[in-house]
Order: structure tokens, then C-alpha cells, then sequence
């Protein structure tokens, strides 16, 4: 991989835009408005006659983690762009779009469901065998379930932040892979309760890596229009998994129980964390780091591709995150209540979710035989990838947010009413083909709401997906105990907090959207806005920043 050397800015002269912030110009014209600026004076709109406070200097400086600031770079294009026409131009990044694509997405989709099999093939594991093999009760299978959310979520935050300082995404995310194949693989060797507990434990802590590690990195490639339909396109991994292990293992369950003296259970994992290790080696020559650092774009490719993600959200990714240090990055998410929101909206939306946890054993409620179980589980993740696509490529081809997350919650919650009101199998399967795409077509959605939301400067950007990725998963803790056997076969508890997360997840996004129309008018009005595109007032009107609603 080639590599560029960054620049210290610290010690270069200040270069003032011409158009972002012309303090020593008499006054600054846009097509709707004229205002006069001065350092720290207030702004006068014209048109309502109104005076806007401009920004504290320190406060600006402050927010944009002082480099950014320090540097006020001028977004100017690439000179060989400068000439094009729209067209031209389209034609060039679709083009590079697509090799971007082909690069990137069926490796990190095939990693990811591969990290989504290797965490929840304990479920299926059950059903070959490994409770009666281990002696373990519902209880101390519950807490097998839920102690790897505890490695989890330690270990996101700091991943997250790492990932971003060392800038190598292509190297760090298969290394985390080997480590958690060989982990997963370890499961087949356990005797006892313990030690499930503590190779699931250890398995969190590596996989915790990857997840946000690739919502990070996702987001250092694609610009925040084009994030949505990625975000499903990665996520769709998690619900190809859904289906497919189900198929996997009602194979291994049906063929090779007992197989070489070990039972199917161990087959499971022997065999899954063995592809998960020799698909992670493969990873380590296909996966790029960033688009400045990356040799198989041409020179005139690799400046279209940092060129985009400044003129979206007026930062250099590369460049950026070698100015920010690990803390300065959480400090900066922590003090955002946009950060809060997010959190609040995600961890009720994956425990809305946490019925995937343990779908195999809901749908044994169904009193169909092991096989015929883990069949019945695939479908519904079928049609959780086709809605997904669907609705992700419609959020980014119309920019929207809101309506793409409130609508398919909406009939999550009316799938866990008709669960919890029957157990007879029609209503009950229907209500199981409708929540998992339910909850996890607003998923997608609300994962690609986070950069959209907080766009920068990078390091924040990675520490407030890595804590809200890490929160939202701490639902799956107390979740395990909801899906204890003992409330089988309706599961009333279980399916009742989920219609009520589900529920809470709505008002969130009501919540969060009502903030963002506030904050977009204000940068309609030429106001100051933290996080927008830089923190010069009139630069977000120029570079047409927007919050995505």
C-alpha cells in the first residue's frame, strides 16, 4: 500500500479563503442575502434587519479541534476538474464509484457475515447439542449470550479511535478477524460453563473491532448521500448471515453429529471460525487503506476520491485525522447532544432487534423438529435484504432520513403486537417474516443518520460511531434473559419491551429531526452551526451544508 506523507500545518502561515470568511472585505454577497463581517462582531442580515451573533473565536477554534481552524483551507478543486463539464465530471465518479464498489463491498460484506455468524451460531449451536454436552441450564445459557456483549462494548470506543489515528483500516480490520476466527474456532473446545463464558467473552472484545471499525471506514470513502445505501449494503451481511447460517448449520446438525467422535455442536464452530481465518488472510491483499494511501487508483482518481468527501463535508479525512489525538475526537462527541439523540434512537432500535439473538429458539415455538427450525429462520432475512436495499437506496437518492427509520418500525411494532397476541404457527410466522425487516430496514437507515449527523472533524466522527455502535449493543446484556425457555413458547416480556423500544425509537427520530430543521434553517440564515461544514459563518451557505432530515 503507498503512502502519503502528512502535512504539519502548525507551522505554515494562516491561508484565508477568498470566499469561505473575507474578514477585511467591506461586505459578503449571496444570492439571498448581504451581510458585513467583522472577527467576533455581530452579523447583520439585510433582509429581515436582524442581528446574528457571530461565533466566539475560541469557541470555533475549539470545535474545530484547533487545526482546522488554525488552517481555514480554501475548498478548491483539483486542477484537472476545474475544466469539465457536469457531465464530465459525473461520468468520472461514477466510474470511480464503481471501482470503489467492486473493491470494497463484497469483502467487507462477506467479513461481516462471517462476524455476525461467528457471534450468534451459539443459538443454533443449542439445537446440536452444546446445552446437554456442557450441563448447562437456560440461565447460564442466557449469560453465555449476553457476556460477549460485555467484551463488546469495552472495547468499541478504543478500536474505533485507534483505527482513525493509525489511518490502517486495510491491515487492522483482517488482523482483528484471524484473532476472532481462532477464538470462534476455541468455542468447540469448551467442557463446561466457564469457559464459554470466557472464550465468548474474548470474542466480543475482538469482534467489537470491526462494526463500527467499517461504518468509520465506509465513511471515509463514500460521501454522505451515498452512505445510506452502502450502510444497507454492509448490514446486509448481518441478515445474509441470518439466513444462511440457519442452512449452514441445519446441515452440519443433520450430517455430522458425532462425526470423528465430536458432536455437531463443535463441528459448528470448527468449521466457521476456520472460514473466517483463511477469508480474513485474503482480506489483508484486497482491502484498501484511504483514498490518498491507496495504489490501485490512478493519481487523477485518488484526488477525485479526497476531493468529494472535503467538498461534502469540508474535511480532508487523511490529512485531518493525523491532527487528532484519541480523546480529542470522544471529547468533542461527548459534548454534542446530537450524540445523545443518536444513542438514545440506536440502542432502542437494536433492542427492538434482539429477537435475532435467539430466533432459532423463537421459532421453535413453532414445534417444528431441529432442522425444519433452523430452515424456517431464513426466510425472513431474505426479505429483510430485499426491503433493506429498497428502502436504502431510495434515503439516498432522496436525501431523506426520517420517514425511511419511522416507517418500517412502525410495522416492527405492529409484527410484535401479532406476536404476542397468539401462538398459533400462521399469525405467528407472519408476525416473525415482518419484524425482522421491520426493524432492521430503519436500521441501516439510522446507522448512515449518524455521519450524516455528525460529519466531522473525523476523529469525532469515529468516537461518536464507535459509542453509539457500543451503547446501542448493550441492550443485548439484559435482552438474553428476556428469551429464557421458561417464558416459551409466547415470550410476552420479550416481545412486549421490544414493541416498547421500538415505540421509544420513533419519538427519538422525532426528536432528532425536529433538531436538525432547526439547525438547517440557521445555516439557511448564514448562521453559525457547530459541526457544519467548517466554522466560518456564511462558508455552510457556500459549500450548500445540510443536515440530511
Amino acid at each position: 500500500m503507498g503512502d502519503v506523507k502528512s502535512h504539519d500545518f502548525a507551522d505554515q502561515p494562516e491561508v484565508v479563503p477568498a470566499l469561505s470568511h473575507e474578514e477585511h472585505a467591506p461586505a459578503q454577497t449571496t444570492a439571498t442575502t448581504t451581510t458585513t463581517t467583522a472577527p467576533n462582531a455581530a452579523v447583520l442580515d439585510v433582509d429581515t434587519e436582524k442581528q446574528v451573533a457571530a461565533p466566539d473565536t475560541k469557541e470555533a477554534e475549539r470545535e474545530g479541534n484547533e487545526v482546522t481552524a488554525a488552517r481555514r483551507r480554501d475548498l478548491q478543486p483539483p486542477a484537472f476538474l476545474v475544466g469539465l463539464s457536469a457531465e464530465e465530471r459525473k461520468a468520472m465518479e461514477t466510474k470511480l464509484k464503481r471501482k470503489i464498489d467492486l473493491r470494497l463491498m463484497p469483502m467487507i460484506i462477506l467479513m461481516y457475515i462471517l462476524n455476525y455468524i461467528d457471534r450468534n451460531n451459539i443459538s443454533a449451536a443449542t439445537l446440536g447439542g452444546l446445552k446437554t454436552d456442557l450441563n448447562m441450564n437456560s440461565q447460564q445459557f442466557s449469560t453465555a449470550v449476553s457476556i460477549l456483549f460485555v467484551g463488546y462494548l469495552l472495547m468499541q470506543i478504543p478500536s474505533n479511535l485507534f483505527l482513525n489515528k493509525t489511518g490502517r483500516p486495510a491491515i487492522y480490520l483482517p488482523a482483528c478477524m484471524i484473532v476472532w476466527g481462532v477464538i470462534s474456532g476455541a468455542t468447540a473446545g469448551c467442557h463446561n460453563a466457564g469457559q464459554l463464558y470466557a472464550v465468548r467473552f474474548f470474542l466480543g472484545f475482538i469482534e467489537a473491532a470491526y462494526f463500527p471499525g467499517c461504518l468509520y471506514y465506509l465513511s471515509c470513502w463514500y460521501t454522505r448521500k451515498e452512505l445510506g445505501f452502502r450502510t444497507s449494503i454492509l448490514y446486509s451481511g448481518a441478515l445474509i448471515s441470518g439466513a444462511f447460517s440457519g442452512l449452514i448449520a441445519a446441515g452440519i446438525v443433520a450430517h455430522m453429529d458425532y462425526a470423528r467422535n465430536l458432536r455437531a455442536w463443535r463441528w459448528l464452530f470448527i468449521i466457521e471460525g476456520a472460514i473466517t481465518v483463511v477469508i480474513a488472510f485474503a482480506a489483508f491483499f484486497i482491502l484498501p487503506n484511504f483514498p490518498r494511501t491507496t495504489m490501485w487508483l490512478t493519481e487523477e482518481e485518488r484526488q477525485l476520491a479526497a476531493w468529494r468527501l472535503e467538498e461534502d463535508i469540508g474535511d480532508d479525512d487523511w490529512i485531518d485525522s493525523k491532527h487528532q489525538t484519541f480523546w480529542q475526537g470522544a471529547k468533542l462527541a461527548f459534548e454534542d447532544v446530537k450524540t445523545y439523540v443518536l444513542m438514545v434512537l440506536l440502542f432502542c432500535i437494536v433492542a427492538s432487534g434482539s429477537i435475532t439473538n435467539f430466533f432459532p429458539i423463537v421459532v421453535q415455538t413453532l414445534h417444528k423438529n431441529n432442522v425444519e427450525t433452523l430452515l424456517l429462520s431464513a426466510p425472513p432475512y431474505v426479505l429483510a435484504v430485499i426491503t433493506t436495499y429498497c428502502n436504502a437506496m431510495h434515503a439516498d437518492r432522496t436525501g431523506e432520513r426520517f420517514w425511511h427509520i419511522v416507517v418500517p418500525l412502525s410495522v416492527a411494532i405492529v409484527a410484535y403486537i401479532i406476536g404476542v397476541s397468539t401462538t398459533s404457527i400462521g399469525p405467528r410466522y407472519l408476525s416473525m417474516m415482518l419484524v425482522v425487516p421491520g426493524v432492521y430496514t430503519g436500521y441501516v437507515v439510522a446507522l448512515a443518520w449518524i455521519s450524516n449527523t455528525i460529519p466531522r472533524p473525523p476523529a469525532k466522527r469515529a468516537a461518536a460511531l464507535a459509542f453509539i455502535n457500543a451503547v446501542s449493543n448493550t441492550s443485548s446484556i439484559y435482552a438474553s434473559y428476556m428469551f429464557d425457555s421458561k417464558f416459551a413458547p409466547q415470550y410476552k416480556i420479550a416481545f412486549s419491551v421490544n414493541c416498547m423500544t421500538a415505540f421509544i425509537s420513533i419519538l427519538a427520530a422525532i426528536v432528532l429531526r425536529s433538531m436538525l430543521v432547526r439547525l438547517n434553517k440557521k445555516l439557511d440564515r448564514g448562521e453559525y452551526v457547530k459541526g457544519a461544514i467548517n466554522a466560518v459563518p456564511g462558508a455552510a451557505v457556500e459549500h450548500g451544508f445540510r443536515f440530511n432530515i
